[in-house]
């Protein structure tokens, strides 16, 4: 058990809030910084009274960081958005906003860092999500060059974003697109489904055993695009045509519900989908870290259950 404190930022988010009570349990006291601790409140039942504070701040403004990683052992940076919206954008809060938290983390004199970044960050990535990831990673480094990077594959549980709007969409619509280079080349691109659970047990065994460097973090099961889509629709007993979209019309698609206040999809996520989201060869994965990965079937089924048609019970894929 461990009683030093860790400030966690972003810990409400949805891999954030599973490492709030992975560290909860370990013993750690938490100290989750968000820029609305009302909405963060939830948090504190993870722990015990007293054991998770919920404070205010924001990773554009010097002050607040620095008084949330006041003392702090360990800092943890969650931090991260799915698209962009005014201030609000990759390069502020992937890139300047992670360095100016591991430099406050370096000044304050925690022992730790933990970045949480993704699989396909890399400066030359086609998606400029990809390389503010990159970008912040380096601010990192920079700033606390024993920092542990943690670069997940697309993640899943009960509150993701992923599964849980493919099912939504398959529930709304007859027809669901497969995109890629080519009608004749669609839905190929590669992912590496990973459980939530499990990137939360990782942070936990980096922090236990010190370690630092580079984590891309990925599950037992390789699958396409399409199969994954194929994946939703068995565990949602739906039924939908699987139409291939050229990435050159689903950009032109992507250009108008990018006006969305929660957009279904944009241009910037398709230059994502050119690149496949796997785990790369040599890096360490869950199997280093003692970790076995928990398989998509065993997860997916019972969340995805609500979106079944009159409440019928998902099919096994």
């Amino acid at each position: 058990m461990n009683d030093g404190l860790a400030t966690v930022f972003g810990g409400s988010g949805f891999i954030g809030r599973h490492i709030v009570r992975r560290l909860a349990g370990e013993g750690w006291r938490l100290r989750v910084a968000v820029r609305d601790p009302e909405a963060g409140n939830f948090l504190k039942t993870m722990g015990e009274p007293g054991q998770v504070a919920v404070v205010q701040a924001n990773l554009r403004d010097d002050d607040s960081t620095a008084a949330a990683l006041d003392q702090a052992d360990l800092a943890i940076n969650c931090v991260g958005l799915l698209y962009e919206r005014g201030a609000q954008s990759f390069d502020a809060v992937h890139a300047e906003g992670a360095g100016r938290v591991a430099q406050a983390a370096a000044t304050a004199g925690a022992k730790q860092f933990v970045q949480l970044s993704a699989i396909g960050a890399a400066a030359n990535s086609p998606a400029r999500y990809g390389r503010s990831k990159w970008a912040g990673e380096e601010a990192v480094r920079q700033a606390f060059p024993d920092a542990a990077i943690i670069r997940p594959s697309v993640v899943f549980g009960p509150d993701d974003e992923f599964f849980n709007r493919l099912a939504l969409l398959a529930s709304l619509s007859p027809a669901l697109p497969l995109f890629g280079p080519s009608p004749f080349d669609a839905g190929n691109t590669l992912f590496q489904p990973v459980y939530v659970g499990d990137v939360a047990e990782a942070v936990v065994r980096i922090v236990t055993q010190g370690s630092g460097g580079i984590f891309e973090l990925g599950g037992p099961e390789v699958l396409s695009y399409r199969q994954i889509m194929e994946l939703v629709l068995a565990h949602t007993g739906r039924q939908a045509l699987l139409v291939p979209l050229p990435f050159a019309l689903a950009r032109l698609k992507a250009f108008f519900l990018e006006f969305m206040p929660t957009p279904l999809l944009t241009r910037d996520q398709l230059r994502l989908l050119e690149v496949d989201n796997v785990v790369g060869e040599g890096i360490a994965n869950l199997p280093e870290l003692g970790i076995t990965p928990t398989p998509i079937g065993t997860v997916l089924p019972d969340y995805l259950a609500r979106f079944a048609r009159g409440g019928l019970k998902p099919t096994a894929a």
